[in-house]
């Protein structure tokens, strides 16, 4: 594998939605095209970033061949925002398409890794059994997939599933997902699921859970029906409560919701970069705001240290020829690079990123409108984090 991102699962192609204009209008504007939840920032004041720029315009990205800068990877990524917190310094940070450091932008799967955090708090504090089934938090679950997968199963993407009698196809499913939540992506006579609910009670298991890898949405959207079973709360007030309201956030972020007001927890979530880094920045801090602990430091530390028996240390995707090295770990919903500096990231498609890199003092933000097609070669994301982070660091 000559490049972890070109592997990463989330990169999901969805077929007929790829142009880039498209895709920033949507990322800018979700809240004007679906209904919508806001995940409240709280009342205290935002928690400051200040600011020491670093010049990284020309650094020499060391991508190989010709000289590669930052704002070569702007347009290489059609990237919206990126922010570089070194340190808690904001040394860089650019809006290359006209966006402004209040808009929120569509952060896709990158969402999934902030449910699985909230669930290793649950489940730190007690609330929360890893090891029991689904559907005995959610019964009407019984007989499904994921109902009979366990909580561990399901932060681990360890379902194997069809929905509604088809052959599993990761395009088709995606596409499929989007017209649950969203009429006006629905083809025309559509008389599929017209909710997240609906959509889940479909899915059967063609293999036993927790003995394949298989980055699947509707596990994510089945863990977020189960904490809002154990708290009786929704999830965006619930990510609102425990993070959004206690890292300093200066704007509120949101989730899209279904026809029954369910958010769409796999992927639906958008924020601006800034209050993305602030979240990162916590979590580089082994989850603490100054004195104030926000997460658990087991849990934060857990996210690349506990990946349980039973899964792949490291993950294989179809794309990858037999002979490739695997690079990448998957655990609580985070993808764990296994670079030398404990590094951790949340991964969209179309180029949403949060990277935290202990070991480096560094954490990115990255938010883009990459066209994703066979044809179109993936942004190097992690080798240029790292590559800045080495460069800050004085490592070369």
């Amino acid at each position: 594998m000559t490049d972890t991102d070109a592997r990463l699962g989330d990169l999901l192609w969805t077929r007929g939605y790829t142009d880039p204009g498209w895709i920033r209008r949507f990322t800018s504007a979700g809240r004007e095209l679906s209904p919508s939840r806001r995940v409240w920032r709280g009342p205290g004041p935002a928690r400051t970033l200040p600011a020491e720029p670093a010049g990284l315009d020309t650094l020499d990205l060391g991508l190989g061949g010709t000289t590669a800068t930052l704002p070569d990877l702007f347009a290489t990524a059609q990237t919206d925002a990126f922010l570089v917190l070194h340190r808690g310094v904001v040394v860089h940070e650019a809006y290359p398409h006209g966006g402004a450091p209040h808009v929120p932008h569509f952060n896709a799967s990158a969402a999934k890794s902030y449910l699985g955090l909230l669930a290793a708090m649950l489940a730190h504090e007690g609330l929360l059994d890893r090891s029991a089934r689904t559907d005995a938090y959610v019964p009407e679950l019984a007989g499904t997939a994921f109902g009979e997968a366990r909580v561990e199963d399901l932060l681990h993407m360890g379902t194997q599933v069809s929905y509604a009698g088809r052959p599993y196809d990761k395009a088709i499913e995606a596409q499929r997902y989007h017209a649950v939540i969203a009429p006006q992506l629905r083809p025309f006579g559509y008389s599929g699921p017209g909710t997240i609910r609906e959509h889940l009670l479909t899915a059967r298991a063609t293999g036993a859970p927790g003995t394949e890898f298989r980055y699947e949405n509707g596990n994510v959207e089945a863990l977020a029906e189960v904490l809002r079973r154990v708290t009786g709360v929704s999830t965006s007030a619930l990510l609102g409560e425990l993070i959004w309201s206690r890292i300093g956030a200066e704007e509120d972020a949101y989730y899209v919701l279904d026809s029954e007001g369910v958010e769409a927890a796999c992927g639906g979530f958008s924020a601006t970069a800034r209050d993305v880094a602030r979240l990162g920045e916590m979590l580089r801090c082994g989850g603490a705001v100054g004195s104030r602990q926000v997460v658990p430091e087991e849990v934060v530390t857990s996210i690349t240290a506990a990946v349980p028996d039973g899964y792949p240390r490291r993950v294989r995707f179809p794309a990858a020829p037999p002979t490739a090295p695997a690079t990448l770990s998957y655990h609580d919903l985070w993808w764990i690079p296994n670079d030398p500096y404990g590094s951790y990231m949340a991964s969209g498609i179309h180029g949403q990123r949060l990277f935290v890199s202990p070991g480096l003092d560094l954490v990115v933000v990255h938010f883009g409108s990459q066209v994703i097609s066979p044809s179109v070669p993936v942004a190097p994301f992690v080798r240029v984090f790292l590559r800045i982070g080495a460069y800050l660091a004085g490592l070369g």
